[in-house]
């Protein structure tokens, strides 16, 4: 008979890591397996397979395919957010700021790809959108608060409805990473970096104020 008083169990924080690590590798199979497979044509096993874990224990963590898709988008949006909000409380006027979004949201194509197709074409294009909108919503704020500074600075033109320059500017990066999704645009470093300054061209020439063309 085992003698109970000698077996030794992991200490709750070795337990709560090595869960974090099993839902974490769970999350990160899912972007694989829906960028290359696409989120409908996916199976919850085929995420089990790719993640190394039991089919089972996926349900342990998330309650369903849909669950998991959602949580892919709420917890690297929120990623998102915080950079977002990092830029939006620097020290930089109002013009490097917006520079600085647009090179985080198009430079995330070099860094993550697969989690760009997944958010732009299962996230994006879905139904799961409609739950998620308030969510969205918190980016635009960001980009629309850096607009209003601009203007208040004198940087961007004041007469403009910073509401609807910020879905402008954050239109055009959207359909920029959905044209490298889809492979209708190049997208090497160069291409990227091209894109980069060109959204940021563009969009700071039409919001620029007398103050930033003297």
């Amino acid at each position: 008979m085992t003698d109970r008083s000698i077996v030794r169990e992991r200490p709750p924080g070795d337990r709560q890591a090595g869960a974090e690590e099993k839902r974490r590798r769970i999350l990160d199979a899912a972007v694989r397996v829906f960028a290359r497979r696409g989120f409908h044509t996916s199976r919850v096993g085929d995420i089990a397979e790719e993640a190394g874990v039991a089919h089972g224990l996926l349900y342990h963590y998330f309650s369903s395919k849909d669950e998991v898709l959602e949580t892919v988008f709420r917890e690297n949006w929120r990623e998102l957010l915080e950079r977002f909000e990092q830029v939006e409380a620097s020290d930089e006027p109002a013009d490097e700021k917006l520079r600085g979004l647009v090179k985080i949201l198009l430079r995330t194509w070099r860094n993550d790809a697969e989690l760009v197709t997944v958010m732009v074409r299962e996230v994006g294009r879905s139904a799961h959108l409609a739950s998620q909108v308030e969510e969205i919503g918190k980016g635009f704020a960001v980009i629309q608060r850096v607009i209003e500074q601009g203007q208040d600075d004198g940087v961007f033109r004041p007469e403009l409805d910073a509401r609807l320059a910020s879905w402008v500017v954050y239109g055009g990066l959207e359909e920029i990473l959905t044209g490298w999704v889809m492979g209708r645009l190049p997208d090497g470093d160069e291409e990227v970096a091209r894109a980069e300054r060109t959204i940021v061209d563009v969009v700071s020439h039409g919001l620029a104020g007398p103050a930033a063309a003297a």
